[in-house]
């Protein structure tokens, strides 16, 4: 085979990027404020893509556990958050108990409620892998199947307890609701909160798994876990405690996210395809994947949202295709991924 014809799929791609910049330069002109709110829009909703799929990423890349109930349990932890702030911080029309005399939130009123959230995901998420996952480790269809009736049944109770019906959680009153840079405003939760949390995390669970015994062992058992388990290593505590953080952070995410946009039934499937958009792009087992994939898939559905417009021809209502697009893109490209490699 010719140099030409094995560098021609990397020519296609690299003048496909070079046309959508050129596009986006041309957009960016036209209205700078419009663009940069797409933008931040697009790498805030990243740092939501990253903090779900981070916990799928370890769990499905690293430890090879198939959890299609990743979703529900991010629904979950954004309605246990919503019902202890209620319950706990403000003050119920009919006059009952609550730790604060006013409708306004403090800090606590909401860091509270994200640390029992968190905490409770990792708990119930723990509580599945060992009655239901730890059985049939290397079984990824029969895991996919168990996960996905788990998903069923949370989609149903959540429903039934929770109703159909958003429900936020306020931010602290303490906190400014925008951000102002001379004429642009942005929402302060949004781009503090949410994204400072992302780079956080990923910086914690880079440490994690690179400079630490845990991750050493969490990344030597992808390699060979008959080994590991022969040198004495306790492999299903390994597991566990993946699992648990895995889980936790899928509760986290979805604190965060009931607070910047709502929990709503649905959101569950939803967020749990990005989740796997944002492991196919960037990769198994990589957390570095998993941030570059989230960034990639956030812009892409925000400016496809709204510049996908050629002329007086109007697509926006195909943007939903976009994200399938890059996948097919990168699958085409890179089979294993940007950053994956051979299990």
């Amino acid at each position: 085979m010719s140099v030409a014809v094995r560098q021609a799929p990397r020519l296609v791609l690299g003048a496909l990027v070079i046309a959508v910049a050129v596009w986006l330069g041309v957009k960016a002109s036209q209205d700078g404020q419009t663009f940069l709110q797409v933008t931040l829009n697009g790498i805030t909703l990243a740092a939501l893509f990253f903090l779900v799929a981070a916990g799928f990423n370890l769990i499905f890349g690293l430890m090879r556990t198939v959890n299609l109930a990743h979703g529900s349990l991010f629904l979950f932890g954004g309605y246990l958050a919503w019902v202890a702030q209620t319950h706990w911080f403000q003050s119920s029309a009919s006059g009952q108990f609550s730790l604060t005399a006013t409708s306004s939130t403090s800090v606590a009123g909401w860091v509270i409620p994200l640390v029992f959230a968190t905490f409770v995901i990792g708990l119930v998420g723990l509580a599945i892998q060992q009655v239901l996952l730890r059985w049939n480790q290397g079984q990824e269809l029969r895991q996919a199947l168990i996960t996905i009736a788990v998903s069923v049944i949370f989609a149903d109770q959540l429903l039934a307890h929770y109703g159909g019906i958003p429900e936020t959680i306020n931010q602290p009153s303490s906190w400014p609701n925008t951000i102002t840079i001379g004429t642009f405003h942005y929402g302060f939760f949004r781009l503090v909160v949410v994204l400072g949390a992302a780079v956080v995390i990923g910086v914690l669970l880079y440490l994690l798994i690179q400079h630490t015994r845990f991750g050493m062992i969490v990344r030597a058992g992808v390699d060979d876990r008959p080994m590991l388990s022969a040198m004495g290593v306790n492999v299903q505590l390994v597991n566990a405690a993946a699992f648990f953080i895995g889980s936790a952070l899928a509760g986290f995410a979805g604190v965060l996210a009931a607070t910047m946009i709502s929990a709503v039934p649905g959101n569950d499937t939803l967020y749990l395809l990005d989740a796997l958009i944002v492991v196919i792009i960037g990769g198994m087992g990589s957390l570095t994947g998993a941030a570059i994939g989230a960034v990639l898939l956030g812009l892409v559905q925000n400016y496809s949202a709204i510049y996908l417009r050629f002329g007086s021809t109007d697509l926006t209502n195909y943007a939903v295709l976009s994200s399938f697009i890059v996948v097919i893109l990168v699958l085409a490209f890179r089979p294993l991924g940007l950053f994956g490699r051979p299990a």
